[in-house]
């Protein structure tokens, strides 16, 4: 338990919390775990179906990667920019990943995917459902890294109230269960600099995305 207690655990929605800081002290292994999996697999700006450039560039980590082009959203096992496997999920990350998860409430979490975003200022991502993935019993967890992002979680509906939550660097959001299909999004993200990631936000999103 990386928590001496819960006042860093914050509920924002029914079966969904932020973990305040819960990476914070893990910097060095996930960072360098970060830039193996990104000099193995490039980041990139990938397209949506309907041929616009997401302003997020992305790349992936684990057994399946999440991919979009013009045939539409998915998980592939390979790299579609190289044509090689993806890069194994870093033991750091499954370890963190699991532990914010159990944190949470949501034990017996194996992510087999891991989408890892990254922003530059001005970059954003519009709300939307997590619904690719063919498992819908098991939570998403949510690595916030480098540059504060505010990202809006929403309802069961695009139209529903929406909370604002601040998101620093170290926090973590785990959401399952009642709200594991909620909409949400980012908002764009506000020139800075980061003393380890400089003008960046890094985002690492496990899933499980098979039966």
């Amino acid at each position: 338990m990386l928590f001496p207690d819960e006042e860093n655990t914050v509920q924002i929605a029914p079966e969904a919390f932020l973990l305040k800081g819960f990476l914070l002290g893990q910097s060095e292994a996930l960072l360098q775990s970060l830039s193996n999996v990104i000099a193995a697999n490039p980041l990139r700006h990938m397209a949506t179906p309907n041929g616009y450039q997401m302003s997020a560039a992305m790349t992936n980590c684990g057994e399946w990667g999440w991919v979009s082009d013009e045939k539409g959203y998915r998980y592939s096992r390979r790299d579609p920019v190289t044509n090689e496997l993806w890069q194994p999920m870093p033991i750091p990350f499954v370890q963190l990943a699991i532990s914010a998860a159990s944190t949470a409430g949501f034990d017996h979490f194996i992510p087999d995917a891991c989408l890892i975003n990254r922003y530059a200022v001005s970059a954003a991502m519009s709300l939307h459902q997590d619904k690719d993935e063919a498992n819908f019993t098991q939570p998403i967890v949510s690595f916030s890294l480098g540059l504060p992002a505010t990202f809006d979680f929403g309802g069961a509906t695009r139209d529903a109230p929406k909370v604002a939550v601040y998101l620093e660097h170290g926090d973590v959001l785990v959401w399952g269960g009642q709200s594991r299909l909620n909409y949400h999004g980012v908002r764009r993200i506000k020139p800075g600099v980061h003393p380890l990631l400089g003008p960046y936000r890094y985002n690492l999103t496990f899933r499980r995305s098979q039966p």
